[in-house]
């Protein structure tokens, strides 16, 4: 075992058993580095991440890339959930340095932390086109013993690059005009050049849910209409991509709540790990898109993701555990020693296992869910789903029904019948992992979303349900993650131990959720709490000279840059 071992984060105790001397962001690591004169090998990723595991197997449970690692470099791990800082900082280098970025995350950096190489994910041999890992770690080894100026020059001149660009050089860049609502209008159209009028979403594969873009687009439906101008376009590119998620494979048809993103362009095939923000963010847009188009569906689909986070990612103790993995054994290799792990294997079915199951009602089944004898997904990128089959709604109950010479009443009973037995089936497989780690700013989004679902499902039987989640998910919060001596909001809570100074995001996003909460029960403690965070976060976030929150304090001097967080991606920023 190494250093891993002592860590909290699921992701560096998935690696505490590597033949790598691995050690956690810190000082004895450092020090180790500027006592021996040896480079940083640090690789950054999260405990759900596919290729992350796929790394780990080839390379770092690999003796040879372990004894490369171990003798040229000080190899340090970081879970990019628990430290976006760091994350943010190194995946500026890698995008700056290659165009593009992920995870895993593979930087090479001086002992005083800068970096001089980088790039994502890198193959134990050379493939693909990308230099094998072996290979790669031998050449910057002999680089850094024989033209080490030139590498520490590069590095610093690049960073220095970075920081101009990125605004960590301290040089004030504010403008002197704001936009004004022309900017929606412009935005409005661009959203409409890139929308997928056949499939919905927004361009080709892969495709990603962004909500933060469906959430833009209903507000500027609702103020279109209120303005008295035609708000269809953006309404119409919601809910058709909206639809389009719910009836794809993205969306888990049997236990609910949506996967990551889609591998192709039909929302046939996900990328099967599921996040907490993305159902969070999730839940608020078909919300919204229930209230904007007055149909149940959207609202159901909604309630489903719900019940989905409270049976599953939900701690007992009342906060929200982080993720799922995408990967997991399959059925039949369950207890066999060294059994291999496999994208969606929790998900997926053969048509003979189906058959099996189902009985009378399989064939209902084959025909709602596009069930095929030889498999049905329309890409296998890596092999993993030949002669299996990725639920998608295939047919509508109408069509269903008279195909099947049934009434739709018999349809929906017969549908149920089907949910009910592919659910315990799967039960009794072998699960994903779980990353039961609670972060702050992944519970404020959901806090906020099971308040939202108790305003706006008021008459609903689980309005009540949902208004409980948040009020005790706000509780958890408060007693474990926030010191109120100091006025100190923490981020990451596991296994008893609350740890690291909450970020930016942290506090905006419970904010948000304390804000819902208010509204929804209208309780004022809530309102208070969220008046108090506000001021912490802007006394330790807000940029006097420019404006913005900054990510971080600014307080470590190993977190190189400080950066402003001004894209909505995946997670809203602060």
């Amino acid at each position: 075992m190494n250093r891993l071992a002592r860590e909290r984060s699921p992701y560096l105790l998935q690696h505490a058993g590597n033949p790598v001397d691995w050690y956690p962001w810190g000082e004895e690591a450092f020090e180790r580095a500027r006592r021996e004169d040896k480079p940083v090998f640090l690789s950054i990723g999260y405990s759900t991440c596919h290729w992350c595991h796929v790394m780990e197997h080839e390379s770092f449970e690999n003796e040879a890339v372990a004894a490369a690692l171990n003798r040229d470099f000080v190899s340090i791990k970081v879970d990019r959930e628990e430290r976006p800082d760091v994350d943010r900082v190194y995946m500026s280098f890698v995008q700056a340095t290659t165009g593009s970025g992920g995870w895993p995350m593979s930087v090479f950096l001086t002992p005083a932390l800068t970096p001089f190489y980088g790039g994502t994910y890198f193959p134990p041999t050379s493939r693909w086109g990308r230099p094998g890992f072996l290979d790669l770690l031998a050449e910057l080894a002999r680089v850094w013993r024989e033209d080490r100026p030139r590498v520490e020059g590069a590095a610093v001149e690049l960073l220095d690059r970075l920081k101009s660009v990125t605004g960590s050089d301290g040089q004030p860049r504010a403008e002197a005009t704001v936009a004004d609502a022309d900017a929606l209008d412009v935005g409005v159209e661009q959203f409409q050049m890139a929308f997928d009028r056949r499939r919905g979403g927004f361009g080709d594969a892969p495709k990603f849910p962004r909500p933060s873009e469906l959430l833009f687009l209903l507000r500027e439906h609702a103020r279109r209409k209120a303005a008295g101008l035609a708000p269809d376009a953006p309404l119409l590119m919601v809910t058709d991509t909206l639809r389009a998620m719910a009836m794809g494979g993205m969306r888990d048809h049997i236990g609910g709540g949506f996967h990551r993103y889609s591998v192709d362009g039909e929302w046939r095939v996900p990328h099967f790990e599921k996040m907490l923000y993305d159902q969070a963010q999730l839940v608020l847009a078909y919300l919204e898109a229930a209230q904007a188009t007055e149909d149940d569906f959207f609202a159901t689909v909604a309630e489903d993701t719900l019940n989905y986070v409270l049976r599953d990612l939900t701690d007992p103790l009342g906060g929200f555990y982080s993720a799922e993995d995408a990967d997991s054994v399959p059925a039949e290799q369950a207890g066999q020693p060294g059994a291999h792990k496999s994208e969606g294997a929790f998900y997926i079915w053969s048509d003979a296992e189906l058959g099996a199951l189902l009985g009378d009602d399989a064939d209902i089944a084959r025909r709602r869910f596009g069930i095929l004898p030889d498999g049905n997904a329309p890409q296998d990128p890596q092999g993993e789903f030949r002669g299996l089959n990725l639920l998608y709604i295939a047919q509508p109950i109408h069509d269903t029904a008279v195909r099947s010479n049934r009434s739709e009443d018999e349809v929906l009973a017969a549908l149920g019948r089907v949910h009910d037995k592919l659910f315990d089936a799967r039960a009794a497989r072998p699960r994903p992992h779980l990353d039961d780690k609670i972060l702050t700013a992944w519970n404020g989004l959901m806090i906020g979303a099971l308040a939202r679902a108790a305003r706006v499902l008021v008459h609903g039987p689980s309005a009540e349900r949902y208004l409980a989640a948040a009020q005790t998910a706000a509780s958890f919060v408060k007693a474990r993650l926030w010191r109120d001596a100091d006025a100190q909001l923490l981020r990451r809570y596991r296994d008893g131990d609350a740890a690291i100074d909450a970020y930016a995001e942290d506090y905006a996003s419970l904010v948000f959720g304390l804000l819902e909460l208010f509204q929804a029960d209208g309780d004022p403690a809530w309102l208070d709490w969220a008046t108090r965070l506000q001021e912490r976060q802007d006394a330790l976030f807000w940029d006097d000279a420019d404006g913005g929150w900054y990510s971080t304090t600014g307080s470590d001097p190993t977190v190189l840059l400080r950066l402003k967080e001004d894209y909505d991606g995946a997670e809203p920023s602060a």
